[in-house]
């Protein structure tokens, strides 16, 4: 069957088009970052070059955020606090998930609501009393500040977005378990969990990646520069006054994002798949 021009050519205006400049844009802010990243001082204060491109590139603005900054630090405190607050979300997300998916009891359906009206609340509305919290318990300007405070609002992401996937697994594969002598949490851990990696995997991503990008809680709680997080390190250390070291911020920038960037390239079939599959296909 020979495709008519006029459709061809819909087709690339109505789809190709708009793909290739939602890419660009997407993909500017990075090339931007890279192209900085890369030039001598005097080429990135010089307004005569041109800025998309570099002409001599150097490892000089690398060199001073590794040797002149505590950015190795900042990326230590970072995979540390994403990862411990990763996995107590994602513990603590699963068993509220499970239990509000499977289990019948008194005020699950208000407990689920409060789970959902507690992920809508605004950071910028809590940092204050839980600033409060963490001053009263003595851990203002520690990392275990963050690895505790991160969980509020990632465990009602996570419980809300794993109800529906257990929800999508057949209730029959449990009760076949519970008939053959297992228990509720043997029938969790060896059925439904199995089943549920791709939903386990997207909350996973997701948790870690807020905690990582989180900007707000970091600022109010860490005061000493060794133990600020990138996010908050880079653009507060490299910020002095009325003077920005481009360089520096645009290499700090870049590799701050590539943690999470390598992760979705790895994981992006099970993301995708926990995003829009149920656990069983027919």
């Amino acid at each position: 069957m020979r495709v008519k021009p006029r459709a061809v050519v819909m087709r690339f205006a109505t789809t190709y088009i708009p793909v290739f400049a939602m890419t660009a844009i997407t993909l500017f802010p990075f090339y931007w970052m890279v192209v900085t990243s890369f030039k001598a001082d005097n080429e990135l204060y010089n307004i005569k070059a041109n800025p998309l491109v570099v002409l001599a590139p150097v490892f000089t603005q690398y060199q001073r955020l590794f040797n002149d900054t505590l950015f190795p630090r900042w990326i230590t405190n970072t995979l540390l606090v994403s990862l411990a607050s990763t996995a107590i979300s994602l513990a603590f997300s699963t068993l509220a998930g499970y239990s509000l998916a499977r289990l019948r009891y008194r005020g699950a359906t208000t407990i689920g609501w409060a789970i959902f009206i507690t992920y809508l609340v605004p950071p910028t509305l809590l940092f204050i009393p839980l600033l409060g919290v963490v001053s009263s318990l003595g851990l203002a300007n520690s990392l275990l500040s963050l690895i505790l405070v991160y969980p509020t609002f990632l465990i009602p992401f996570g419980t809300w977005m794993l109800i529906g996937y257990f929800k999508s697994i057949p209730q029959e594969l449990e009760e076949s378990a519970l008939v053959d002598g297992a228990t509720r949490f043997q029938a969790m851990f060896r059925i439904v969990i199995p089943l549920a990696l791709p939903g386990l995997l997207s909350v996973g991503i997701f948790s870690f990646t807020l905690s990582w990008n989180e900007f707000i809680y970091a600022l109010v709680f860490l005061q000493d520069a060794t133990i600020k997080t990138v996010p908050v390190g880079v653009t507060s250390e490299l910020i002095r006054g009325d003077s920005f070291f481009w360089g520096e911020l645009m290499a700090g920038a870049l590799l701050g994002s590539v943690p999470v960037a390598v992760m979705y390239s790895f994981l992006v079939e099970y993301f995708v798949a926990g995003l829009t599959a149920g656990a069983v296909k027919g």
